[in-house]
């Protein structure tokens, strides 16, 4: 393989994607990534946009060709809106990209899935890759992803080798969603503890994220015999397992629980600790009144509760990382403790994160 030939990144926008951008920039890739605006800031620092989204079909073929790697980070995320939607981007637009990557002899994907896609309402405790992806969900975001998963592993051979990561809650310095969220929450009163308050739920420190997409790209590497491309970190010897074809849950492997996290952030930033609880089944109900009232009206935004949030709020989910541990040498680098120590460092400085 040409050590110099560039990588091509969907998403590179979001949170994910721009780190990673910013981390394969930083190990002097050449990095190519889709975008429908300009993105000064990524440009600054030596990457190459190319205009368009996922179904700009010239676009993704310009971006793909003479690409080492692909990286799919690009998706609709979120909890409300037409199924239509997420699966015209998430699967429809993997599809896309898989046909760019065939029709430009790119060799290996790495694509971007999530936890979600085991959704089954209920607990997920320790839950590895066995676990039967969803096909039923109140809201289309993991169904979709899952869809999509299943394109990504079905177009794994040997000419196009790919990789599904699924990493959880993700939050760190430039997170714009996750964190910002919960305190614009506790800012305005409406954030509650949804069930007792002692689910235990896996995050992920966007830090490790982005190693175990660099570590994804040289397992693919290291099995075919291709040698190190240069990246921010060392290569690792050839994985037991392929990684080809397979999924890998991506978390810091350290559950914690989630309302005692969220009220030791809120501590830290100087506001008030979440106290008032409201039950499973009554927010639940809620979410499916309010989901009715926003379909029918309809009103604006997404509904202030939904049937997945009120779940995924009370329940445990956490997952098993031997996979990504024994094929990916994957270990998180940054613990939860000293993660969320440099978050509340930085908001307490006035940093914009």
């Amino acid at each position: 393989m040409n050590p110099t030939a560039p990588v091509f990144i969907t998403g590179a926008s979001g949170f994910i994607g721009g780190k990673l951008t910013e981390r394969l920039l930083a190990a002097g890739r050449r990095v190519r990534v889709l975008a429908r605006r300009p993105l000064p800031e990524l440009e600054k620092l030596g990457a190459e946009v190319v205009p368009g989204d996922l179904h700009d079909a010239a676009a993704l073929r310009r971006g793909c060709e003479g690409a080492a790697t692909v990286f799919h980070v690009a998706g609709r995320v979120g909890v409300w809106g037409p199924a239509a939607d997420f699966f015209q981007v998430n699967v429809e637009g993997t599809r896309n990209v898989i046909t760019a990557c065939r029709a430009a002899g790119v060799p290996r994907l790495v694509y971007t899935s999530s936890p979600s896609v085991v959704y089954n309402g209920g607990d997920l405790r320790g839950v590895n890759e066995t676990a039967p992806l969803c096909t039923r969900a109140p809201c289309a975001y993991p169904t979709s992803k899952a869809a999509a998963e299943r394109l990504v592993t079905a177009a794994n051979g040997s000419v196009l080798a790919t990789v599904s990561l699924r990493p959880h809650l993700v939050w760190g310095p430039g997170d714009k969603n996750v964190i910002p969220r919960v305190l614009a929450l506790a800012r305005s009163g409406r954030l509650k503890i949804i069930g007792a308050g002692t689910n235990r739920v896996d995050c992920t420190h966007i830090t490790n994220v982005v190693d175990a997409h660099v570590l994804a790209e040289q397992a693919l590497i290291a099995v075919a015999g291709l040698g190190e491309p240069g990246s921010s970190r060392p290569g690792s010897a050839t994985p037991a397992t392929p990684p080809g074809g397979r999924a890998y849950f991506i978390t810091n492997g350290e559950p914690v629980v989630l309302w005692e996290w969220i009220n030791e952030l809120l501590r830290g930033v100087g506001l008030p600790e979440v106290e008032q609880h409201v039950s499973l089944r009554t927010a639940y109900l809620a979410g499916g009144v309010l989901e009715a009232l926003w379909r029918v009206l309809p009103l604006k935004g997404e509904p202030p509760m939904t049937r997945f949030v009120a779940k995924e709020m009370a329940t445990d989910h956490w997952f098993d990382l031997a996979a990504a541990r024994r094929d990916l040498g994957y270990a998180p680098r940054v613990s939860m403790a000293d993660g969320t120590a440099a978050l509340i460092a930085h908001y307490q400085a006035g940093d914009q994160l």
